[in-house]
């Protein structure tokens, strides 16, 4: 069995849309355990990647875990998912005119041992944005962009945030699909 270890709306669509059979079971980590300020942003997001997968695999002996998570940066800041509409705006007026590194994890665990795991980074420029687009921006997009930690769903509204982009598709959305399909049909556990 394969499962999911997130409860990410995105990253389930992205992997219903490839044809993966699977189950969803979110881990319950402590995030800010694994948010060392002293690590890069990849370290940190391989680390959270891992640590679902671990988590929901230590449940779940002889299935396939899946984990995937995603860390901003913005100025050597390192910012979480806002945990209101005015933390969202005050991210919003942060990241404005402004360089957002995004990187993605994502990790492959089995009987609690990390199996494989691999992260993508993508860089976005943020445009300047007006206290009026923001504030109308979160009326249309609020609260679902709370669960995302740039406050933002490129697939939606949110491309309007950005002058350039940077990085691969999925890593945007978060999960770096391509290399996670390449270990899962070397693994055998979806076809080659």
């Amino acid at each position: 069995m394969l499962i999911l270890a997130s409860a990410s709306p995105i990253r389930r669509q992205i992997l219903e849309n490839v044809g993966l059979e699977f189950e969803v079971v979110p881990a319950n980590i402590d995030e800010n355990a694994e948010k060392d300020l002293g690590k890069s942003l990849e370290m940190i997001a391989k680390s959270l990647a891992e640590a679902k997968a671990v988590a929901v695999s230590l449940d779940r002996p002889g299935d396939w875990v899946i984990g995937s998570d995603s860390v901003v940066g913005v100025d050597g800041a390192l910012f979480n998912k806002p945990a209101s509409r005015e933390e969202a705006a005050e991210h919003l007026r942060k990241f404005s005119g402004k360089k957002m590194l995004l990187t993605s994890g994502v990790a492959l665990a089995h009987d609690g041992e990390v199996d494989w795991s691999h992260f993508g980074r993508a860089e976005l420029e943020v445009r300047d944005l007006s206290e009026e687009f923001i504030q109308s921006y979160l009326d249309s997009e609020w609260p679902d962009v709370g669960n995302t930690v740039g406050v933002f769903r490129i697939e939606g509204r949110g491309i309007q945030l950005f002058e350039t982009i940077a990085g691969g598709h999925f890593t945007i959305l978060g999960m770096p699909l391509l290399p996670l399909l390449k270990r899962l049909r070397n693994k055998g556990l979806m076809q080659s």
